[in-house]
């Protein structure tokens, strides 16, 4: 039953429509098997809870949250824009490098032409080098904190390691200097923390999220379950400032059933996963290859 339950939310987590992870055969990604992110991206309870923190904290900055909620289609198909984000990340993670700077191309033209003026009469524009560096950052950073507070606890070598192989891939998104260690990337949080602010989008995003079709209809208290997580994964200072405090905390029995999903996710190997499918891509041209920052 828990198989089923972990199929079913990875069909909805990852959901890399349209996309054939093992073609073509032999090609390697642009990070390699063996890497930590090939783990870290593999856990679709963690990739849940880290997924919706990171757009809580892109939604924090106001020329992010005007250009996403604005330019996007969260507040009409939720479902449908969560999958896509994962869909990208999987790609990016996982995809043939030739499927993956195809997509990056695609993304950056898009950015292109997203432009506009928030409310205050800032300017904005979706291709800014502040701005892409924030949304890969609070994704990065995200995915790590769901995986090793639910899935298991990377050493310190191990999240350096993680941010040093988000490097190649950030970069064909046009993001400049991406964090290369944990202490970079808690670096660039507290140097955008006085850039981001509390405003009733993020609570109308929870909203729209809690009642959205995510999950099949058995699964939707573990929906709401795991957007509460992705509130508490936020630090507290910042949940603070974004004005997310009144959300009702984990209680440990909560806690504790979302870490079994998770650490049980860890033992069990979905055959039509794009980590299993990436594995068999690159396994194709003798064996796999581990990353080397």
């Amino acid at each position: 039953m828990i198989r089923s339950l972990l199929d079913r939310l990875a069909a909805k987590v990852l959901a890399p429509e349209g996309v054939d992870f093992t073609r073509p055969a032999g090609e390697q990604a642009i990070v390699p098997a063996g890497s930590v992110s090939w783990d870290v991206y593999a856990n679709p309870v963690t990739l849940y809870i880290g997924g919706i923190a990171a757009v809580l904290l892109e939604l924090g900055e106001p020329r992010v949250r005007h250009g996403v909620w604005d330019h996007s289609s969260f507040k009409r198909d939720p479902a449908g824009r969560l999958r896509r984000t994962g869909m990208a990340a999987m790609v990016t993670v996982y995809g043939a490098r030739s499927v993956f700077e195809a997509k990056a191309a695609r993304v950056n033209r898009m950015h292109g032409r997203i432009r506009g003026t928030t409310p205050e009469g800032i300017a904005y524009a979706a291709d800014d080098p502040e701005l892409l560096l924030w949304v890969q950052v609070t994704a990065t950073w995200a995915f790590l904190e769901a995986y090793g507070r639910y899935a298991r606890p990377l050493s310190p070598d191990d999240r350096d390691r993680y941010f040093a192989e988000s490097r190649a891939g950030a970069a064909l998104y046009g993001v400049g200097t991406p964090p290369e260690s944990n202490a970079q990337a808690d670096a660039l949080f507290a140097a955008m923390t006085p850039k981001l602010g509390p405003s009733p989008v993020l609570g109308e995003f929870l909203s729209v999220l809690r009642d959205a079709p995510l999950m099949p209809r058995p699964l939707r208290p573990l929906q709401r379950l795991g957007i509460r997580a992705a509130v508490d994964l936020v630090p507290p200072p910042l949940r603070e400032r974004l004005g997310l405090m009144s959300v009702r905390p984990l209680s440990r029995a909560e806690s504790g059933l979302l870490r079994g999903l998770a650490r049980t996710a860890e033992r069990i190997q979905l055959p039509s996963s794009p980590r299993c499918q990436a594995e068999r891509r690159v396994s194709a041209q003798g064996s796999l290859v581990r990353f080397q920052p």
